[in-house]
């Protein structure tokens, strides 16, 4: 596929924080290229009559009922922290 002319790999490059070498700019612009022609590829299927969706299978709450229920002891939540005073977990400090 013909790499379009106005792409220009450098700024999508340094839009994305990426340092190529120019061997990965031939390779990369290629595949964008690539991936262009089939954008314009399914530019040509007739969707005549076909409804835009945003999920091809309808999508349901998959959400489990919110029931309070009670949590772990003290003793099991704090059973692996290196450190512990007052039911809480000790950690350096990081803020001066």
């Amino acid at each position: 596929m013909p790499v379009p002319a106005d792409l220009n790999i450098d700024h999508v490059a340094h839009l994305a924080r990426l340092a190529l070498t120019p061997e990965e700019k031939t390779r990369f612009v290629r595949q964008i290229g690539d991936v262009i022609a089939h954008i314009e590829q399914l530019k040509q299927v007739d969707v005549t009559g076909i409804e835009p969706t945003a999920h091809a299978f309808p999508v349901a709450n998959v959400w489990a009922e919110d029931i309070a229920q009670p949590g772990l002891p003290v003793e099991l939540a704090l059973r692996n922290a290196p450190a512990q005073r007052d039911h809480m977990i000790v950690v350096p400090k990081v803020v001066e």
